[in-house]
């Protein structure tokens, strides 16, 4: 009889196994972009088609921010403007850079676990 793993374990499991699903897709994408384009290491990374992991961690954070006021507590914690949090999460105009980018894992694991950082 197998045993269920620890809860936080289970949520990097998901969370892996969505990752890693995630970057078979950008590794063709980026694959055929190359060929037909070059390499262009110059142009700032924008959301889209284009990064698939920040897609699948956004629509896993607008999960968890349903409740009000959810979002500026983030934000303070974060340590950033509350505008920057919805241009990550909603506009779709900005991605965090990689400190914001662990600060949201690390906030998401805690949240999915049972408890709230942000508090």
């Amino acid at each position: 009889m197998k045993s269920a793993p620890h809860p936080n374990l289970q949520i990097w499991m998901d969370l892996s196994e969505a990752l890693a699903v995630a970057s078979e897709a950008i590794a063709q994408r980026a694959k055929k972009q190359v060929a037909r384009y070059g390499r262009r290491s110059y142009h700032a990374r924008r959301p889209g088609a284009e990064t698939p992991f920040w897609n699948a961690l956004g629509a896993m954070l607008r999960a968890e921010l349903t409740q009000r006021g959810a979002k500026a507590r983030l934000a303070r914690y974060l340590e950033i403007p509350k505008q920057r949090l919805g241009d990550y999460l909603k506009n779709g105009s900005r991605i965090p850079d990689g400190e914001t980018t662990l600060r949201l894992l690390n906030w998401l694991a805690h949240k999915r676990a049972g408890g709230d950082l942000s508090i």
